[in-house]
């Protein structure tokens, strides 16, 4: 009941990314996606999925991070003082997703340096993954000066 009073539903969200009259991106970080207990495990898991799906679909054109895939916990550590999903795209904007030293960090660059970085911080037990749809080729994402 709780968590009722201070989530989030998935039409909110959806209603309110498909209006925005830019790009936009979410994040997903589910803590444990697809590994809620109880009856609720297949049902939370299609949840989470049907929310991807809706996002990404060309009509919102919503680029979705995901924290992990649907088996898998995201990993924590007082060490990082957050998740690996937090901490991969914090170090990765601060310039490390920048792959080819131009100055600018683009949306694949990002994804390639989210996804091998939260696997690495995580010892290879969780998996980020970047949802896009069709029709959003790679683009800048931020700009970090000159090179």
């Amino acid at each position: 009941m709780r968590l009722r009073c201070r989530a989030i539903s998935n039409v909110d969200i959806v209603e309110t990314l498909q209006w925005l009259p830019s790009r936009a991106l979410a994040s997903l970080d589910t803590c444990h996606s697809g590994n809620v207990l109880g009856t609720g495990k297949k049902r939370a898991l299609g949840d989470i999925n049907r929310l991807v799906n809706e996002l990404t679909s060309a009509e919102n054109g919503v680029v979705v991070f995901a924290s992990s895939t649907g088996q898998e916990t995201s990993q924590e550590s007082p060490e990082w003082n957050n998740g690996a999903f937090t901490k991969a795209p914090v170090e990765g904007l601060a310039g490390r997703a920048d792959l080819n030293r131009d100055g600018v960090i683009s949306l694949n660059e990002l994804n390639l340096w989210v996804a091998d970085r939260v696997k690495e911080l995580s010892t290879g037990e969780q998996h980020a993954n970047m949802i896009r749809p069709d029709s959003i080729r790679d683009f800048p994402f931020s700009l970090l000066g000159k090179p």
